[in-house]
């Protein structure tokens, strides 16, 4: 409430005895009870917190590239990990025990996300697909429609999801369709940084079990907001909200009260353009309610930038 920081869990230096990350971290999730924090890094390490008091647990190891995408299944302290190693792998956080490795990705995964299935999602940047994987059938679905890298996936439900890539398009699926049911593109406008006409979507986000959906492009300065029509055919722009920097994540509260856009000077895939003038940190985002509805007058309330 006050947007000030309250506690930091601090790195350390490759070759030191540190508990905790000495590398970039490059993903977090929360199990849906909150009493798990998962965080992956550039050196291939998940690490497991307490998020009350930021003490450690464990650390689980197993694979050989960096852990770009993190999701825990709702209800359960089942973990999804995606990594730039290709593979996904599935984590009993109860017992802090690898479970399983999945394969079918052939390039780096750039996001993953889950819901109250035994099942996760994930992007497989320049390979152009999204799979869905269904550990109990031990089977995959395969969904290709971006021309570019997908750089981010997000459940809206059980059966659809929206994703973005770097050719600026923005895709709403239907699990029982291989392609999407509806494609904006160009979603984001033109990027003052860089070269004229480029800007990947860089995150989205959706409102569980509503909606509403979240874009961000990665340096036309705004977030976007999406109504998802009631059949999910079509996807619908609500209100643009300016932030500066680079959005590399973006998280609706569980409620809708707020949306969270974590802001940075470079994007998190790598460090093709920097914005000197910007400050890494979290921008909330706070969202009116009236009816039902998470906008009124298609306005948000406030953005807050914490410190």
């Amino acid at each position: 409430e006050s947007g000030k920081k309250v506690a930091c869990i601090p790195g350390g230096r490759k070759g030191t005895k540190h508990t905790g990350h000495t590398s970039h971290v490059l993903c977090l999730a929360v199990s849906s009870d909150n009493k798990l924090l998962a965080s992956g890094d550039m050196d291939f390490d998940i690490h497991v917190w307490n998020p009350h008091d930021l003490s450690f647990i464990n650390t689980l190891r197993g694979h050989r590239g960096p852990v770009s995408g993190l999701a825990f299944r709702r209800g359960s302290h089942q973990l999804f990990s995606g990594s730039h190693d290709r593979s996904v792998k599935t984590w009993n956080c109860d017992e802090m025990a690898y479970v399983e490795t999945l394969f079918g990705h052939h390039d780096v995964i750039t996001a993953v996300d889950s819901l109250t299935r035994e099942r996760c999602i994930t992007s497989g940047g320049r390979d152009t697909s999204i799979r869905i994987w269904k550990i109990i059938e031990e089977s995959q679905l395969i969904f290709n429609g971006h021309s570019g890298s997908i750089d981010c996936v997000a459940l809206i439900n059980e059966q659809h999801f929206v994703s973005g890539a770097d050719d600026n398009s923005l895709c709403l699926w239907s699990v029982a369709k291989k392609k999407p049911m509806f494609t904006v593109k160009p979603a984001h406008d033109g990027s003052p940084v860089g070269a004229p006409g480029e800007n990947w979507i860089t995150a989205v986000a959706a409102l569980q079990h509503s909606d509403l959906v979240a874009s961000a492009g990665s340096r036309d300065g705004c977030v976007k907001l999406w109504f998802c029509t009631s059949d999910f055919r079509f996807l619908k722009p609500l209100y643009s909200i300016p932030v500066s920097g680079f959005v590399n994540g973006l998280r609706f509260a569980s409620d809708g009260s707020y949306l969270a856009a974590a802001i940075g000077q470079e994007h998190r895939l790598g460090r093709w353009w920097r914005m000197k003038q910007v400050k890494n940190g979290l921008s909330l985002i706070t969202l009116r309610k009236k009816e039902n509805a998470v906008v009124e007058n298609n306005k948000p309330i406030q953005k807050k930038r914490l410190k």
